[in-house]
């Protein structure tokens, strides 16, 4: 039997209403996890803590940045537990993502190295990815600004007085431009079948269909950075895995 629960993640046509619909289910169970294997980093994210972490990304874009909707935010970051809260954030304001540097853009958020953008005509964000988004280590470049140093600051609740609508761009790759509705009908179709998907694959692969296709079927996602295969089939039995989606 189906439940009304259920049936609103279902008929969410847009990221916004999809976000509501999943705090309403179960604000409390594990929404989002992250390992780097290589640093041995594990972040948690629940529910409820993603989606203020959405909400604090996105005041930020908006008052600080002036993004507007139909403006293209550049996410330039390797797979990471921030990948999903800069494009979950994004959405929320009705601004479109791309992974693609050729794509025009009104603003880069780029780690752990933000030199690589130095000389666009655009601004620059910078995460040094470390545990909990805290500040940059170290001494950044003349138009890049710090994440860790500029998110704390943001309201925990999104004060946007705009919801974009279903066709709202979301996505942007080559000449392609992708709505939200998109983005969330192709999360829907995605092949694996169960509730709890390990992947070592960048979650705005596919525009977002990694990721998406976890919330839009009220499951959760692990993501793992740096993967050492040896200790894979212990990692899909310890987080409960339901289903496995490799790179390549």
């Amino acid at each position: 039997m189906v439940t009304v629960r259920e049936r609103a993640l279902g008929e969410a046509r847009g990221f916004p209403d999809l976000l509501a619909a999943l705090v309403r289910r179960d604000p409390g169970r594990p929404l989002i996890t992250f390992y780097d294997d290589a640093t041995g980093e594990r972040t948690e994210l629940s529910v409820t803590t993603y989606a203020n972490w959405v909400a604090k990304t996105a005041n930020l874009l908006v008052d600080e940045y002036l993004l507007e909707e139909g403006d293209t935010l550049l996410i330039d970051l390797p797979a990471h537990w921030l990948v999903p809260v800069f494009a979950g954030a994004a959405w929320l304001a009705g601004i479109a993502v791309t992974t693609d540097p050729a794509q025009s853009a009104h603003l880069v958020v780029t780690g752990p190295d933000p030199e690589t953008h130095i000389g666009r005509d655009v601004p620059t964000l910078a995460t040094a990815l470390l545990p909990f988004a805290v500040r940059y280590p170290g001494p950044l470049s003349d138009g890049v600004d710090d994440y860790g140093l500029l998110w704390p600051g943001q309201p925990d609740a999104w004060l946007g007085t705009q919801t974009p609508d279903s066709a709202s761009v979301a996505c942007r790759h080559g000449a392609r431009a992708h709505t939200q509705e998109e983005l969330l009908d192709a999360a829907r179709g995605a092949t694996w079948e169960g509730s709890r998907l390990l992947t070592d694959r960048h979650p705005l692969d596919e525009c977002g269909e990694v990721f998406l296709s976890a919330l839009v079927r009220g499951g959760s996602l692990v993501v793992v950075r740096h993967p050492d295969d040896a200790q894979w089939p212990a990692r899909t039995e310890s987080e409960r895995a339901t289903d496995v989606w490799r790179a390549g």
